[in-house]
């Protein structure tokens, strides 16, 4: 008899744990990441060396550590015309990586003098490799990959740009 009731109670107990566990997973929420959209902070000019052309563009600027640590993560696209300027209080050789950024990049690393020093093309969308400037920067600019080649910017070239 008494076996017969430990078998009933081990029976209720596990089905109300079966129950809830089932109630459990039909109330798990889906969180819903918010899409981040490009907020126009300001206009920058790319000045070319060779030809005086000059390629205008809008940009997010990014100067507090938030924004400098969060960068362009988390956005599904961004139009050829803006790009997102990084703004350091120092100068030194810099190191970016592509950590929840879901677009290619080309990254532009420019001096203290507003003069382009490198480029890191194509980087590629979650790729932790480091990417570093291998010269000494102040200001990192960010655009679509493929836009060095074909705007033909070159290590030298300079840029200006205004915060709004």
């Amino acid at each position: 008899m008494f076996l017969k009731r430990f078998y009933i109670w081990a029976f209720i107990i596990s089905s109300g744990f079966i129950l809830n566990l089932s109630s459990c997973k039909k109330n798990k929420k889906v969180i819903k990441q918010t899409e981040v959209t490009f907020k126009k902070e300001g206009e920058l000019t790319i000045y070319k060396s060779i030809d005086s052309t000059e390629v205008k563009l809008d940009i997010e600027i990014a100067d507090t550590d938030f924004d400098i640590q969060t960068g362009l993560m988390y956005r599904n696209s961004m139009d050829t015309n803006q790009g997102m300027l990084f703004v350091f209080d120092d100068v030194k050789e810099r190191f970016f990586y592509m950590k929840n950024t879901k677009i290619p990049l080309d990254i532009i690393y420019i001096n203290d003098n507003k003069k382009i020093v490198s480029f890191q093309k194509n980087a590629k969308p979650f790729d932790e490799s480091s990417l570093p400037s291998n010269f000494p920067a102040k200001y990192v600019l960010e655009i679509n990959a493929g836009l060095v080649d074909t705007w033909p910017l070159s290590v030298g070239d300079s840029i200006n740009y205004t915060a709004q």
